[in-house]
């Protein structure tokens, strides 16, 4: 099958576009305003295309015997009083959104629940994306599709059979895959990378990479075999506290990322076999019969 394009924002995720590059902030923030904006420049700095939030709405995602669960942080002694402390309300994304307006920087979110859909929605962004946690959850998924917004789906924790069952659910238009293994770190004998091959001549829809391993070298192999968009956790510091940052990557790992999917881009070109302009000089040079 041949894959279309999908159109976030002002750019085409598809076969002959530049590689759309995402800088997940996710969480990494920490709860804190000030350290999402400095990851909000570090993205920028990088050259990234966009940077990615998580949204919940914690009583509906977790469950009350979950977040009463102990587990020590600095918003205090339980795992709903951690939870509670890293979600950003209304005025954080309000200042989120110009923020990023300002830097030219598109942004959005996952969203874990319907509450969040339609919370994030009130910003329009260019797209909602879909975790891997939320690949089975068919009203979740078919509640994103009434907003007639491109999506972007990661796949971690599928096999062949689940993935087409989310994209049976919301349909094929307008959709971007994602190949990932919910790991983190990622063992790289699990990353298969093959795989995005797989999901695009199965589906037919631009395939992208969402990494979560250590080290760039195989985000960069992802874009070498056709992923059409890389999405990899940012943070300030890997040794900050928090759940994500050891699978994260350091700004200026980030801006060589980005550097390095760059020129993989212009050094894999169309296939066509040719002699180079810049070639024939050498030929005369070298070449004893021509």
């Amino acid at each position: 099958m041949t894959q279309g394009f999908v159109r976030v924002g002002n750019q085409e995720i598809g076969p002959d576009r530049p590689v759309f590059t995402i800088a997940e902030i996710g969480i990494n923030h920490n709860g804190s305003l000030e350290t999402a904006m400095k990851l909000v420049d570090a993205a920028v700095e990088a050259g990234c295309d966009a940077v990615k939030f998580q949204k919940r709405t914690i009583e509906i995602v977790y469950t009350p015997e979950e977040l009463a669960k102990p587990r020590a942080s600095v918003f205090g002694a339980s795992n709903g009083d951690l939870k509670r402390g890293l979600e950003f309300g209304r005025e954080q994304y309000r200042q989120i959104d110009s923020y990023c307006k300002a830097k030219k920087i598109s942004w959005f979110a996952s969203c874990w629940d319907e509450r969040s859909v339609d919370f994030i929605a009130e910003f329009d962004p260019p797209c909602f994306k879909i975790a891997s946690a939320s690949l089975t959850d068919d009203a979740l998924l078919k509640y994103h599709r009434r907003l007639r917004k491109p999506i972007i789906l990661s796949t971690g924790m599928s096999d062949l059979a689940l993935i087409e069952h989310a994209v049976s659910v919301l349909g094929s238009n307008d959709l971007v895959l994602m190949h990932c293994t919910s790991t983190y770190p990622s063992d790289p004998a699990e990353l298969n990378l093959r795989g995005i091959n797989t999901l695009a001549a199965r589906f037919g829809v631009p395939v992208g990479y969402s990494g979560h391993e250590v080290g760039l070298q195989t985000t960069v192999a992802a874009v070498a075999l056709g992923a059409r968009a890389i999405e990899r956790h940012l943070t300030l510091d890997r040794s900050m506290w928090g759940s994500d940052q050891s699978a994260s990557v350091e700004p200026q790992g980030f801006a060589r990322l980005v550097r390095d999917v760059r020129v993989i881009e212009k050094a894999l070109g169309d296939g066509a076999i040719r002699i180079y302009e810049s070639e024939r000089p050498i030929i005369q040079k070298l070449r004893r019969v021509q």
